[in-house]
């Protein structure tokens, strides 16, 4: 087998973490792979060295990527999603001041509860959080979570865009009251003092889908051989990331200059689900804060699309589209994924699709190859998400 290179471009970002320990521990080498992994700042940029050719393949927030099929603030470029990079990962950070405006203590607020006290700070003043796109699982679960709980996006609240790297500056200049970002991100806001973290985002929606690999749709046609054997490649990264005593050496990685450049303690209490909420606090265990791997934590579940679809229409003032609606789930390529890894002993979903949020426990689940258990997945407010009732969703929501 020939080695042929990948570009892959990232975000200084934990959960840009598959790609770079392919790299790195030769699970891409194994599969006849060279990547060359392209640092940026922000996800728009991100997103146009995707489009123009400069790279083959990107870590991206979920939404820009079916943002990106749609044409959605530029021209339409199709774009598929053959693996899933990780579930959640990220938080709601308030500024120091803010977190004391609402009482936060020294555990993990309940969703319900921090809502409620920040709603009584907006009734008198404007609040303004920062997000790390327009078209982002941050914007959407953050807007989720602030209409569930009684807080007017866009009214109560004002909504920004902030690079990831630079949150905790905006924290610090007082330019914003909170942020939601992924990690190493929140923890250095709270390490340098600026931030207190309120809530992770897996409080809001558990399993959460949140940063996939995305292609081209064209690319990963032209290079279908190499595609599947990059998801191979991801997916042995994947079961090696969540190997018990792996995690001080993925840290240790991650915190390079040339990836994260970040503090390898602020890194790795992100990948073993400690979450320190204060400056020089204990860190709390939050089970599942970030997920890779089990449960088939990686294949592109097209009703996670449709959900990440169903906030566009709510938010962005278009509406509910059909044909829109087709394109997003499109985007998500489980063909793909059972391709590239059939045969190989790992979970396969029988289904493409799912009622999202209805799980309180874990069940089995139905699947084509090897046994698939998935675990609990429930959204803060009780709410279950049917990808075959959009419109009747989006009724329903306050």
């Amino acid at each position: 087998m020939s080695t042929e290179a990948f570009r892959i471009g990232f975000l200084p970002l934990v959960d840009a973490a598959l790609p770079i320990l392919a790299h790195e521990l030769g699970f891409a080498e194994e599969q006849g792979l060279a990547l060359d992994l392209v640092r940026d700042v922000t996800w728009a940029t991100v997103r146009d060295r995707l489009l123009y050719g400069h790279t083959d393949a990107a870590h991206m927030v979920a939404p820009l990527a079916i943002a990106t099929s749609l044409g959605r603030d530029r021209p339409a470029t199709p774009l598929a999603v053959p693996f899933v990079l990780g579930l959640n990962g990220n938080a709601i950070t308030f500024s120091t001041a803010l977190g004391q405006a609402c009482g936060l203590g020294d555990t993990l607020g309940d969703p319900r509860a921090v809502g409620a006290a920040l709603r009584e700070v907006t009734r008198t003043r404007r609040l303004r959080f920062g997000v790390v796109h327009r078209h982002s699982s941050h914007n959407y679960m953050l807007r989720y979570w602030l209409a569930g709980v009684g807080i007017r996006p866009d009214h109560d609240v004002e909504i920004v865009v902030t690079s990831p790297t630079f949150a905790a500056d905006a924290l610090a200049a007082g330019e914003v009251d909170g942020i939601c970002v992924g990690e190493p991100w929140n923890s250095i806001a709270v390490d340098r003092g600026v931030g207190r973290i309120a809530l992770a985002t897996a409080q809001i929606w558990r399993r959460g889908v949140e940063k996939v690999l995305a292609m081209r749709a064209g690319v990963a046609a032209e290079r279908h051989d190499a595609t599947l054997r990059l998801v191979r490649a991801l997916h042995a990264a994947a079961a090696h990331f969540v190997e018990p005593g792996t995690a001080e050496a993925s840290a240790a990685i991650l915190a390079r200059a040339c990836y994260l450049d970040a503090p390898v303690d602020a890194v790795l209490r992100a990948i073993t689900d400690r979450i320190r909420l204060v400056a020089g606090g204990v860190p709390v265990h939050y089970p599942d804060f970030m997920f890779q791997y089990r449960e088939a934590a990686n294949f592109p579940w097209r009703s996670q699309a449709a959900w990440l679809y169903a906030q566009m229409a709510r938010w962005d003032g278009r509406g509910h589209d059909p044909a829109d609606a087709a394109v997003a789930v499109g985007t998500f390529r489980p063909d793909l994924y059972r391709a590239a890894l059939a045969g190989s002993g790992a979970p396969l979903p029988g289904a493409s699709s799912k009622l999202e949020g209805a799980l309180g426990q874990a069940i089995g689940a139905g699947s084509t190859q090897g046994r698939l258990v998935l675990g609990p997945d429930g959204f803060f407010d009780g709410r279950a998400f049917d990808p075959d009732d959009i419109p009747g969703y989006l009724a329903s929501l306050p």
